[in-house]
């Protein structure tokens, strides 16, 4: 195996590794942006008005893109089992 094809192959796994976090997490940032203005604005302290709509975001976020996040991980997979061949070779 020579170092490109490593270097490759490890561009790529981070890229989706990138890829499928920035997706889940990003919109739990969005949401935790606004609650975190709208607790500024009203003064109220409250640490589950900022948890939970976090964590129903993220969780909404899985379900309306798990079939997208598991279709771009069992691609990279292929993608790797393909390579099989110019690795050991």
């Amino acid at each position: 195996m020579t170092p490109e094809i490593f270097v490759d192959i490890f561009r790529q796994a981070l890229q989706v590794v990138v890829l499928l976090v920035a997706a889940i997490i990003v919109p739990g940032l969005l949401v935790g942006l606004v609650v975190a203005v709208f607790q500024a604005a009203t003064s109220i302290n409250e640490q589950t008005l900022s948890f939970l709509p976090r964590l129903l975001v993220t969780l909404l976020t899985l379900m309306a893109l798990g079939h997208w996040l598991v279709q771009v991980l069992m691609d990279f997979v292929y993608n790797l089992v393909d390579l099989i061949p110019q690795v050991i070779g």
